[in-house]
């Protein structure tokens, strides 16, 4: 490795490529969001995973611990944490899946509902943020790149 290449952000990219590669910058507005997500969500006692779950949830109930860590973007060793968290707190409550007891399925609770919703403003509040310097032609077309790398590297688009 040359000293020039040393020196280089660990996000640049090849020679003659201007600025950092795109993973980079997808990385860095990954851990940006997570950050301000984790303060916002702080009041209510939610991490950003516990809300990620929670709205999987939301939108599906009846899943898994390995399904909702699957679709929570964490390892079934951490959402297993996770889940006993939640259902502690009233936030969600397992059962046993039909046809097989060894798999219990998570869904929200009343509670659980009723946080998410308070929620909301809040998380709002930083999807504006984000977009706020966006012109509007912009937001759609940031939104739509976003899901097509998305559908690029996942088997969604293969399958």
């Amino acid at each position: 490795m040359t000293a020039e290449a040393a020196d280089r952000d660990p996000g640049t990219g090849p020679e003659g490529h201007k600025g950092p590669l795109t993973i980079y910058l997808v990385k860095q507005l990954e851990l940006a969001i997570r950050s301000f997500m984790d303060e916002a969500l702080r009041p209510y006692g939610l991490t950003t995973v516990q809300y990620t779950a929670l709205t999987v949830l939301r939108h599906r109930g009846g899943l898994s611990s390995a399904q909702l860590a699957r679709r929570s973007f964490v390892r079934p060793q951490s959402m297993h944490e996770i889940v006993r968290s939640l259902e502690e707190r009233g936030l969600i409550e397992r059962a046993h899946a039909p046809g097989n007891r060894r798999i219990m399925k998570a869904r929200l609770t009343r509670e659980g509902q009723e946080l998410l919703a308070a929620c909301e403003p809040a998380v709002q509040k930083l999807e504006d943020r984000l977009l706020l310097d966006m012109p509007e032609k912009r937001r759609s077309a940031f939104r739509q790149g976003l899901e097509d790398g998305l559908a690029s590297l996942t088997e969604r688009h293969h399958g």
